[in-house]
């Protein structure tokens, strides 16, 4: 009698592993379908939760050094001598003439690892009575390795497509704002800020800042021009009512008005170009860690965000705002995993708004 899920060996479990290392659009695709857990080895499974999570990090796949650096945090030393076995096995076969096979069987893999798993753990359902439950995790594992989700079917989802949930709007603090945007700004929308130099865009988005931590949201404000200290002070000068400039003669009434915000706030500088679009979303990962997920992001300003070129003319700027849509996009796609309550609030001047779109400078 066969083994239990024998029909994909170690070596076919490995060589996927090479596979994702080396095609990102394979890894694209089956992103969503592929679980670590599929994976019998336990150091197999660990490289590939390391290798998607980098990837879901960076948009990319990690190199060798990486890699390296990482297997030197696992403190088992049996798990890491395992780990660099099989990442050397890995990558040896990088190139293999059978990868083509093994990407067009990972489904029938997905499906197979995850019906075994589902097996296995109705034993003890078995044991329990808790026959529906079986029921449901074989039905689920046998939808494994296929993506159900097409999409919004416009004719069946009439009612969802007007529930709260479609666009969860927080309030800008203007009603004026509030009623040109249909309630204030929704997760995941992207809102530039554009007007000629000293109008008060910064100071609009610190009013923005202010407003959404006094509904109790936690807000990462990115600044690249002005420094943590002053930025900080422009909140304390919207929460307290106090003139910047007056704002160390009132220390007490700022202090309570900052103790009494139901919110919170972490403001960080980049020198200007010295940050691109991964730095921020690494530093979102950091304050998530540390329990400060964050609910609303400004960046003041884009166009002060480090981009694949230095050159300066509308073409150059189309490229690099390339990436910052990228970035606009995978934070819609990750709310569903686990970013879903992140808004993204940039400024832009007009200027750069008339070169982005093409225009002459005049």
């Amino acid at each position: 009698m066969e083994k239990l899920g024998s029909k994909f060996s170690t070596s076919f479990q490995n060589k996927v592993i090479s596979a994702i290392l080396s095609d990102r659009s394979f890894t694209r695709q089956i992103y969503d379908i592929l679980k670590a857990e599929y994976f019998d080895s336990e150091a197999s499974e660990w490289l590939v939760k390391t290798i998607l999570k980098y990837f879901d990090e960076y948009e990319t796949m990690p190199t060798l050094d990486v890699l390296k650096v990482k297997i030197n945090t696992i403190e088992r030393d049996v798990l890491k001598v395992s780990v660099v076995d099989t990442l050397k096995f890995a990558w040896n076969h990088l190139s293999s003439d059978d990868l083509v096979y093994v990407k067009e069987q990972v489904l029938d893999f997905c499906k197979n690892q995850s019906i075994k798993n589902a097996i296995l753990d109705s034993v003890s359902l078995l044991e329990d009575g808790k026959y529906e439950t079986i029921k449901k995790n074989i039905d689920t594992a046998m939808k494994a390795g296929q993506d159900s989700d097409i999409g919004h079917e416009y004719k069946s989802m009439i009612v969802e497509r007007y529930e709260d949930s479609v666009r969860n709007v927080v309030s800008t603090g203007w009603d004026v704002i509030d009623e040109i945007t249909q309630g204030g700004f929704g997760k995941g929308e992207l809102i530039l800020f554009a007007a000629p130099p000293g109008i008060g865009k910064s100071w609009s988005l610190v009013n923005i800042g202010v407003n959404a931590m006094k509904k109790g949201k936690i807000v990462a404000h990115y600044t690249l021009e002005l420094n943590e200290g002053y930025t900080g002070q422009r909140y304390d000068a919207v929460l307290s009512g106090v003139a910047v400039g007056n704002l160390k003669y009132n220390m007490e009434d700022v202090k309570k008005a900052v103790e009494n915000v139901p919110g919170d706030l972490v403001v960080k500088h980049y020198p200007t170009k010295t940050a691109s679009v991964n730095s921020l979303k690494a530093h979102m990962d950091k304050m998530t860690l540390q329990g400060k997920k964050p609910d609303l992001v400004i960046v003041d300003y884009a166009d002060l965000l480090r981009g694949p070129s230095k050159e300066r003319d509308t073409r150059s700027w189309k490229k690099s705002s390339k990436t910052l849509e990228v970035w606009q996009v995978s934070m819609k796609f990750q709310y569903s995993r686990h970013l879903k309550s992140i808004e993204v609030v940039q400024k832009m001047t007009l200027l750069q708004v008339r070169r982005l779109l093409g225009h002459s400078q005049k």
